[in-house]
């Protein structure tokens, strides 16, 4: 499963502007509020957790919130994320990938779900 999500830079920077640190913690707990340090950052996160609901077929909402989403970086700095439990059991995941990009005043994110459930895979003949 696939997810992909873009996100103008200004948005998150009015959105700073206007409500300061406390936007962020809407969408993102203190861990990852800690990574952020440009609104860059910001909305790859923003875009990322949008990706990867999506990649779930959900959406943001009921069944998948900000919260069940946790942005993360590796030791290089590479992006992945991780999902509650309850989200991994649902779903069957085994194994996840995400990849963030900047472009002048966009970020980008594609998040990858791979799942053991047969329900995930359309095939026709």
């Amino acid at each position: 499963m696939i997810g992909i999500d873009i996100v103008k830079i200004s948005r998150i920077e009015k959105m700073i502007n206007r409500f300061g640190n406390r936007a962020f913690r809407k969408i993102f707990d203190k861990d990852e509020i800690s990574l952020i340090k440009h609104s860059q950052t910001a909305a790859g996160f923003f875009a990322s957790k949008e990706a990867v609901s999506k990649a779930l077929k959900t959406g943001i909402g009921k069944e998948c919130g900000f919260f069940d989403i946790k942005i993360h970086k590796d030791k290089n700095g590479a992006p992945y994320f991780t999902l509650k439990k309850e989200i991994i059991k649902k779903y069957n995941i085994i194994e996840t990938s995400l990849s963030i990009t900047h472009e002048k005043e966009y970020a980008i994110a594609v998040a990858i779900i791979i799942s053991s459930s047969k329900k995930s895979c359309k095939l026709f003949h």
